[in-house]
């Protein structure tokens, strides 16, 4: 089994960084895409940004671009999100997800392992 653990969430100022972790653990695996979706308070998951993990293609949501990158580490097997000039709106559950195959990877749907999710709250 695939255990993704994420760390880095908390509160944070509007117009603060947070940067997200993500790392992989349990049988060998080697990921073909890792990603982050949100999910904020009474609202459904949402696609956040992706990464390919042998090319490092990264892919963003709209409300994403110019603010978060994503990256990863294939040593160790982690993926990170850099988030910055962070707003409210930002304020959800960030959850790492990761797949062993080509995903369509705006698709939660298509991800076959999920984090357990990190809380990322940011004041007005």
């Amino acid at each position: 089994q695939v255990q993704l653990v994420e760390s880095g969430g908390g509160l944070v100022e509007a117009g603060g960084s947070l940067r997200l972790s993500c790392a992989t653990s349990g049988r060998t695996f080697s990921p073909a895409v890792m990603g982050w979706f949100r999910q904020p308070p009474g609202k459904e998951r949402e696609f956040v940004a992706a990464i390919s993990w042998a090319g490092g293609i990264g892919y963003y949501a709209d409300s994403a671009k110019g603010r978060f990158t994503i990256s990863r580490d294939n040593a160790k097997n982690t993926v990170y999100l850099q988030m910055t000039s962070l707003k409210p709106e930002d304020t959800a559950v960030y959850y790492c997800a990761a797949s062993a195959r080509p995903v369509v990877v705006r698709s939660g749907a298509t991800y076959d392992f999920w984090g357990q999710g990190t809380q990322v709250t940011v004041s007005s």
